[in-house]
């Protein structure tokens, strides 16, 4: 590795500088309010805040990366590719770090370690999505597997979280090991574990000499990517650990998490294993319909408005799976199936991110997360309830949001595909998936209330909300910067 190349680096360097300088001012505030008090463990409210200077400072770090195609001591891949996704996570580190500030203090007198816990994630997914080598891939993948651990189990008192990291620490460890396998096999058919050398691989051979070799391995990568996306079958660890963990953190998992998912599985599959289309792309759509309709058909019995959803992230899995399962690799087409998946996801983390912000605000003046007691919503907060109308219509894909233009994107691939059987399931799994979100709108608007007062939210959680609910409607009202930014960032190896 060169000087020149820690350019191209920046914004790791600066989540790992800006994570170390919260864990450093977390124990000197400690050590200070020990000495002034004993047995007093106050939280530093600064600390967020440090956090978020941190993560712009990242943002503003990209900048070297942009426009061009560069790699990093031959395992990471600094292309507009994981450029998009580098933006998308500290974008939503950055929202979970605002909604945690009001969140976390009163829960946990650790909340210094929570924010830089964050920034490592952070640092962990620019990581992830730029490897290029699949030992990197698995390292960085269980670099955020680790901290996500941690971070879903991080109250220490409450027995859903506990209970929530240990199923998801089993279930991962076993995802992992898996991925690990199928990654084995390809290194013994090939003799490389660089991603560029593969396909150079399946290309020089006949893809039937490989694909008795190939095709199980497929399966057992996507055990792993499948994990971290929540895709149906390796889905059953979300529902307990969306509930059990601090909501913060749901938003984390059900967001950010879920997006490297997808972004390594698109560069492994479409990258090293493009040769291989034919039998992982009919592999994705079978479990992209499984998904939606094992998510959407469980969601309608939820009476927990966070396992609802969690499945309904399921179910939205299933959505941008259909991407991903109609790529194309002609360059000049408008739906390439890469460029929806960039702008589902795109669009999901802002209205994900939103619902769960208002799920945060009702937790914390009532105390409960069910349903029902989202019931006559507007006559206590009529501006909560008009935002996660917002929200519930993005994730419905009701125009003019975000979500309608994410679902316009992987159905218009999905239909230049000719994939009519994955184009009617997605059709019919949009509709009972409006059905449950409906039903919550229905609640909040014309069944009374139950309680009475006021919602109070804090400032930094109502800045949360109002951005993302401003982005929700630009991305569905002036789509053309993001259309135009996901298709340039669809610039693989195999699309050049």
């Amino acid at each position: 590795m060169s000087l020149s190349d820690l350019t191209y680096l920046l914004p790791e360097l600066i989540l790992l500088a800006s994570a170390a300088l919260v864990f450093l001012l977390d124990i000197v505030w400690i050590r200070r309010a020990r000495a002034e008090a004993t047995g007093v463990y106050p939280q530093a409210r600064f600390l967020p805040y440090v956090a978020l200077a941190g993560l712009a400072a990242a943002l503003v770090g990209l900048i070297p990366s942009l426009g061009g195609t560069h790699q990093v001591a031959t395992l990471l891949a600094v292309d507009p590719f994981s450029v998009f996704f580098k933006a998308f996570a500290i974008c939503a580190v950055a929202i979970v770090t605002l909604t945690a500030v009001s969140y976390m203090p009163g829960r946990t007198r650790y909340g210094g370690e929570f924010y830089a816990l964050l920034l490592v994630t952070g640092l962990a997914i620019c990581l992830a999505v730029s490897a290029s080598n699949l030992v990197m891939i698995y390292l960085s993948m269980e670099f955020l597997s680790i901290t996500s651990y941690v971070l879903v189990g991080y109250i220490r008192n409450d027995r859903k979280s506990g209970e929530a990291a240990i199923k998801y620490f089993l279930f991962g460890a076993s995802a992992s090991a898996v991925m690990l396998y199928g990654m084995s096999l390809l290194y013994g058919a090939t003799g490389t574990t660089d991603l560029g050398e593969l396909a150079a691989a399946f290309s020089a051979k006949a893809p039937a000499d490989l694909v008795w070799l190939g095709f199980p391995a497929i399966i057992l990568l996507l055990a792993g990517f499948g994990f971290k996306a929540s895709l149906v079958p390796f889905h059953q660890w979300a529902p307990d650990t969306y509930e059990g963990a601090p909501t913060p953190v749901t938003t984390f998992l059900s967001t950010a998490s879920k997006a490297t998912g997808f972004a390594i599985l698109i560069r492994v599959f479409v990258v090293a294993l493009g040769q291989m289309q034919g039998e992982w792309g009919a592999l994705l759509m079978a479990v992209s319909m499984l998904t939606m309709t094992i998510g959407n058909l469980t969601a309608l019995r939820q009476t927990n408005i966070k396992r609802l959803l969690a499945y309904s992230s399921i179910a939205q899995a299933g959505y941008i799976l259909m991407g991903a399962a109609a790529i194309s690799l002609n360059p000049g087409l408008t739906f390439s199936g890469i460029n929806g998946v960039l702008i589902y996801l795109f669009a999901y983390l802002f209205t994900n991110a939103g619902a769960f912000a208002v799920i945060i605000a009702i937790e914390q003046a009532t105390g409960k997360t069910d349903v029902k007691d989202y019931a006559g919503l507007v006559q206590r907060a009529p501006w909560l309830a008009g935002l996660l109308f917002i929200f519930l219509a993005s994730l419905a894909g009701i125009p003019p949001t975000g979500g309608f233009m994410g679902k316009f994107f992987v159905f218009g691939a999905v239909v230049q595909r000719q994939l009519w059987i994955l184009a009617a399931v997605g059709a019919v799994n949009s509709v009972v998936a409006a059905f449950y979100y409906l039903n919550v709108v229905r609640l909040m608007f014309f069944t009374p209330a139950e309680e009475v007062g006021p919602v109070r939210v804090a400032p930094s959680l109502q800045t949360a909300l109002i951005v993302t609910a401003i982005v929700t409607l630009v991305l569905g009202l002036a789509p053309g910067p993001l259309i135009a930014w996901a298709t340039n960032s669809v610039q693989l190896l195999a699309l050049k």
